[in-house]
């Protein structure tokens, strides 16, 4: 197939587990892959080299930062940016050939497409995870990634022209099972902590008490977390969960607070 006027753009960390998956799905799609990579010790500069990766070392920027400096070592018009754990479907891969085909390139300036993530054995195709869209195709010099309200963890794609959407999944592994996905909140929940301090956000009883049942039940019920299966079930309960806890540190924090005052 002819390449697409496309540059792949990825970071990465000690990602040999995921990286080789991510660059089988678009190795034959672009003209080039770039991976700006933060200090991997493991495979990941190996697995890139085999799929002739353009790899650059950069020290950890935080996440908006490091996915704008990889942005500046791609050379084609358009950017497909990707996170290692994830991987484009065979029907996502034809949306983005068409998208080309059909002359979209020519009246827009990105691309949505819906994330599908795998999870406790199956793809969760409801709840608070699908769809899941994103912003990841896009034109060069017309987007950059931009903090979202999770601070240094979540970021979004910012981009300045009419975007349209794409059928087709990209594929997420983004938790190996239930302790992987606990650790990761840990972190989360800390970031939360220190975004709500960063903008002066003081703890809340009626958001304590509103927001765990109210994302139970969104996810649950009205987004049919319940057609997943005992998953959907128990991701519906860890979201009400991980919101209680989120907003608990916050109050621990101002108690905390007060007793060193």
């Amino acid at each position: 197939m002819t390449r697409l006027p496309l540059s792949i753009s990825i970071i990465s960390l000690n990602e040999e587990a995921n990286l080789r998956r991510c660059l089988a799905s678009v190795v034959d799609l672009a003209q080039e892959i770039v991976i700006v990579d933060s200090g991997s010790t493991d495979r990941t500069a190996v697995i890139a080299e085999e799929f002739g990766a353009k790899f650059v070392h950069q020290d950890w920027l935080g996440y908006t930062a490091q996915k704008n400096h990889c942005l500046a070592f791609c050379s084609q018009p358009w950017i497909l940016a990707l996170d290692c754990d994830e991987e484009l479907t065979p029907e996502l891969r034809g949306s983005i050939q068409r998208f080309f085909e059909n002359g979209d390139h020519e009246k827009f300036d990105g691309a949505w497409m819906p994330r599908l993530v795998w999870f406790m054995g199956r793809w969760i195709h409801h709840g608070d995870w699908y769809p899941d869209r994103k912003v990841r195709l896009f034109r060069r010099g017309k987007s950059r990634w931009a903090a979202d309200g999770g601070g240094q963890v979540h970021e979004r794609l910012d981009v300045d022209g009419p975007c349209t959407t794409l059928q087709g999944d990209l594929l997420h592994y983004s938790f190996k099972n239930i302790e992987h996905y606990l650790v990761k909140h840990v972190q989360y929940s800390t970031v939360f902590l220190q975004t709500q301090q960063g903008k002066g956000k003081r703890w809340s009883l009626l958001h304590t008490l509103f927001r765990p049942w109210w994302r139970f039940v969104r996810a649950y019920v009205f987004k049919l977390g319940f057609l997943d299966g005992f998953p959907g079930f128990w991701i519906a309960v860890a979201t009400a969960f991980f919101t209680l806890d989120r907003y608990s540190r916050l109050f621990e924090h101002e108690v905390e607070k007060m007793k060193r005052e």
